[in-house]
């Protein structure tokens, strides 16, 4: 019925868009050139209004498959009994983040803006809007990107992990895909590589009863990891004085394909603005970048401007 109803309105929306050059045309006396330059912003716009819609549906049912494959949570609380003999950073951390009691995440939305990079070769940054749905028991997340290019266009992108597989899309106003990865093993990592450097957000799931396996290296840093099916994943947290995650760096994750080749590097990721949610202090602003022989390049600046959840019951 959806994509009925919008052929439809495309069509209506299309014939208006020409009898109003026509009009412009005949009654205003205006260029022709003008009368082109509004047609195609008007058919511009009503083609950025149905490919948003198309991909909100998709979106709509891709978190509905998500949220249907929740699984119960065990324990449902934290109880600081569970961080005894983690080593010491990591014991800081729980302790400055949670309280005895804390319900479990089962459940996260959120709302982002920021900038992003899309292309190493320039300097440029775009600006974005996001939503994302993260689901902690069986582990997913989604992360719906408006990413904005020139004025008119977008580019719209899924980065997922669900039921163990990854996937990247990016398609031009939502209608024309340039870009999709799916279910690779590289893949698959880097995304369980995202969801849990993210967990900053939901940091009930870096807790060992929630299947995170904590190692000592020193005062301010400590390895996880993490293990989901198949796939493990993991990351070095560095902590401030106080125990709040400050940075967070995966040694490897996939970078890029060339041809057949995958390129690896350091992933980093860095943290701040912290702030309580729900009893539970979480940053509210990061950078995430690639680590290269000559230094660190961002790729990603956000904020959260909206966080809700829901806990295990």
């Amino acid at each position: 019925m959806i994509s009925i109803t919008w052929k439809f309105v495309v069509l209506i929306l299309a014939g208006f868009s020409i009898s109003l050059g026509l009009f412009m045309s005949y009654s205003l006396k205006l260029p022709p050139i003008v009368i082109g330059l509004v047609l195609i912003v008007a058919l511009l716009a009503i083609v950025a209004m149905y490919g948003s819609d198309r991909w909100q549906s998709e979106t709509d049912k891709l978190r509905v498959k998500m949220t249907n494959g929740q699984q119960p949570i065990q324990p449902k609380t934290y109880d600081p009994k569970e961080i005894t003999g983690l080593p010491e950073p990591v014991q800081r951390f729980f302790k400055a983040v949670l309280q005895a009691g804390q319900a479990i995440v089962a459940k996260v939305e959120l709302s982002q803006h920021g900038q992003f990079h899309m292309n190493e070769t320039e300097d440029k940054w775009h600006k974005f809007t996001a939503t994302q749905l993260v689901i902690t028991q069986r582990l997913g997340f989604d992360w719906d990107a408006k990413i904005q290019m020139i004025p008119f266009i977008k580019v719209f992108v899924h980065d997922t992990y669900l039921l163990g597989e990854g996937t990247l899309q990016a398609s031009v106003l939502g209608l024309f895909t340039v870009a999709k990865m799916h279910n690779t093993p590289e893949l698959n990592q880097g995304e369980l590589l995202r969801f849990f450097a993210e967990a900053v957000w939901y940091p009930t799931s870096l807790l060992p009863s929630q299947g995170v396996v904590w190692e000592a290296i020193d005062q301010h840093s400590s390895r996880a990891t993490l293990t989901d099916g198949k796939t493990t994943a993991s990351v070095v947290f560095q902590f401030d004085a106080e125990g709040l995650i400050t940075s967070m760096r995966a040694e490897s994750r996939c970078y890029s394909v060339v041809g057949d080749k995958l390129m690896f590097m350091p992933w980093v990721g860095n943290f701040r603005e912290y702030s309580v949610r729900n009893g539970m202090r979480i940053p509210l602003e990061g950078e995430v970048g690639w680590e290269h022989p000559e230094g660190l390049r961002l790729y990603f600046k956000g904020e959260i401007t909206k966080i809700s959840y829901e806990f295990a019951a």
